[in-house]
């Protein structure tokens, strides 16, 4: 029995323009030198007409280029959770100036409860702020800063259509990209943060598969670059990029834009959401509809 495509919520636009931050780490003065070179972006990524402007995981660890001294890792997140309200007012008031969606990277951020989290802040541009936390946490983040994984993802519905956030590692586990895509998700976005070549290639891959199988759009956007000052954050590589199905109605690579790597620049794409969920319908492979559930949840032991 062929398996029902997910019901996307609202009614998404045919094309939307998307872009993808490879972001510059370098030193700042403080908190307004961050917030200037945020804004740059997101005033030129408006100027293009993008419905989104994605920033990398972690990029407002360069804030903490502006201590007088480099602070234990400690010490530094909880430094840097100070930061959260102006830093999210600062998502909030962009999205609403220049009237486009703001996925804020990442920012570590010392929740009510208590617990650190590794918190995306998406700003969308009728006002409202959005909170996901990553979900999977790498052996670096629990060792040097002892951050902790939420265990909630929702869809954000948007006037541009129903994403979902999953940060870097996220990426590397399919069953948060169907549970995404479940909920009515056409474009996941990946903030990531890698040092070295290897470890944005697992992000690349993932994201890729992530495309493939769930017939979506992937946005990933990384740091490049050097920020002084900042322990746990020596260097940065990136190739930000999105990604595509691979079917007719796409790219044969399944890549829309790329970056060059390690070079700060802006990436943009169209994407047609029409055209994405025609392929789901009747493209050369359907595989959401071919998905066979009760045959997996046999192999878990869910059925008789």
């Amino acid at each position: 029995m062929p398996h029902p495509l997910p019901a996307v919520p609202g009614q998404p636009p045919a094309r939307v323009r998307v872009a993808a931050v490879q972001y510059g780490q370098r030193r700042v003065a403080g908190f307004d030198g961050f917030a200037a070179q945020v804004e740059e972006f997101v005033r030129v990524a408006a100027d293009y007409g993008s419905d989104f402007v994605v920033f990398p995981e972690l990029f407002t660890l360069q804030l903490l280029s502006a201590e007088p001294r480099m602070l234990d890792p400690a010490a530094a997140m909880e430094r840097l959770s100070q930061h959260t309200g102006e830093f999210t007012a600062l998502l909030q008031r962009l999205a609403r100036q220049y009237r486009v969606h703001v996925v804020g990277g990442t920012h570590p951020t010392r929740t009510p409860e208590g617990t650190l989290r590794n918190i995306c802040y998406v700003a969308t541009r009728d006002g409202k702020l959005h909170r996901r936390d990553k979900l999977h946490i790498t052996p670096s983040e629990q060792g040097s800063w002892a951050v902790g994984g939420g265990d909630s993802a929702g869809v954000i519905e948007t006037d541009a259509g129903p994403v979902g956030v999953m940060v870097c590692y996220d990426s590397e586990f399919p069953e948060l990209g169907r549970h995404l895509t479940d909920q009515g998700a056409l474009i996941l976005f990946v903030p990531y943060c890698t040092d070295l070549r290897s470890g944005h290639l697992r992000v690349r891959y993932s994201c890729q598969a992530r495309a493939v199988e769930n017939q979506v759009y992937v946005v990933a956007a990384g740091n490049v670059g050097h920020c002084p000052n900042v322990a746990n954050f020596d260097i940065q590589y990136a190739q930000s990029a999105v990604y595509t199905p691979c079917d007719v109605p796409f790219p044969p690579e399944g890549i829309a834009a790329e970056a060059a790597p390690q070079v700060e620049q802006l990436v943009f794409a169209d994407l047609d959401l029409a055209a994405l969920q025609q392929a789901r319908r009747d493209g050369t492979v359907k595989n959401l509809i071919d998905r066979r559930p009760e045959l997996y949840a046999q192999w878990r032991g869910e059925t008789n």
